[in-house]
């Protein structure tokens, strides 16, 4: 295996060129960057095609959209919502079964860009070691949340939740909640690689449950191309989902990625000069397993 050089997508670049090195990152960005500027256009400029934020929004006066951890944690805090919220809730939730619900945490999330920047800056500056957390503890995390507002009757969470900081920020200036997202983008960057959307933030916990059945998925179709570059690996903020994929030609493990903690982010179709992983789809791993037993019944 050859050692992480500072730029994983390099070989790619060399092979690919530069746009096909980086697509699927300069989709998301665009993803990100539109669906803040949809949010702010309202405020900043007076053109309200969504009003509201990404916890709860009305887009063009028709599509209502609810985040579901929020509407748990209003549930769970006594609140009755409102018809709209449950409906928005529903279109939400029917989305990211779909599509993958830590999607949420590459695509739309603004977050995501600062720890990404940070995961960047780690690894030209070729920073190493730091602090270690379990995976589990986002679910912890995320159980103590809804714990709190069942017993407070409030929304705790949502008064430090930097994702709706970000926004308040973007809209209301400089205040106290640049100081934890600046902290977030501090902590990742010399504390632990992907230390807040891979460990602590209970979002991202709460989104990939909604996506342990998800149709799309990332397969490492062609991992019989892997020359063990390792860039696929430097990239990825969820590492662990990739080498079952990725390695398990052997033991008849379907090259599907089915971890419900796999972003779909694209980063690792990006960087790899192989051309080993591609966007597919999570019916994929049932057709390799029954060619697979044949294969097995015939010899």
């Amino acid at each position: 295996m050859s050692v992480l050089h500072s730029y994983p997508a390099h070989s790619a670049i060399a092979r690919k060129g530069w746009l096909r090195a980086h697509k699927w990152l300069v989709l998301r960005r665009i993803s990100q960057l539109g669906i803040l500027a949809l949010f702010l256009l309202g405020p900043l400029a007076g053109i309200w095609i969504v009003r509201g934020n990404l916890a709860s929004s009305l887009t063009l006066d028709v599509l209502p959209l609810t985040d579901p951890y929020l509407l748990l944690q209003s549930l769970l805090a006594g609140h009755l919502p409102e018809a709209t919220a449950l409906i928005g809730a529903a279109i939400v939730i029917v989305f990211y079964l779909l599509v993958g619900g830590r999607s949420y945490c590459a695509w739309v999330c603004p977050l995501n860009m600062l720890t990404d920047a940070a995961g960047f800056l780690r690894r030209h500056w070729r920073l190493r070691g730091g602090a270690h957390f379990s995976r589990q503890a986002r679910y912890w995390i995320l159980g103590m949340s809804l714990l709190l507002a069942l017993f407070t009757g409030s929304m705790a969470w949502e008064l430090v939740n930097p994702v709706s900081m970000v926004q308040r920020s973007l809209i209301f200036g400089i205040g106290t909640a640049w100081v934890f997202i600046v902290g977030i983008f501090m902590f990742d960057l010399f504390i632990s690689r992907h230390g807040w959307c891979g460990h602590l933030c209970p979002v991202g916990a709460f989104y990939s449950l909604l996506g342990v059945f998800s149709i799309v998925r990332v397969s490492a179709s062609a991992r019989a191309q892997c020359d063990d570059c390792m860039d696929c690996f430097a990239v990825c903020p969820e590492q662990q989902v990739i080498r079952p994929a990725l390695k398990g030609a052997e033991r008849n493990i379907s090259p599907v990625i089915l971890s419900a903690n796999c972003s779909n982010c694209g980063r690792c179709i990006d960087v790899c000069a192989q051309d080993v992983f591609r966007f597919s789809h999570r019916f994929k791993n049932s057709s390799h397993l029954c060619v697979a037993r044949n294969k097995e019944i015939r010899s």
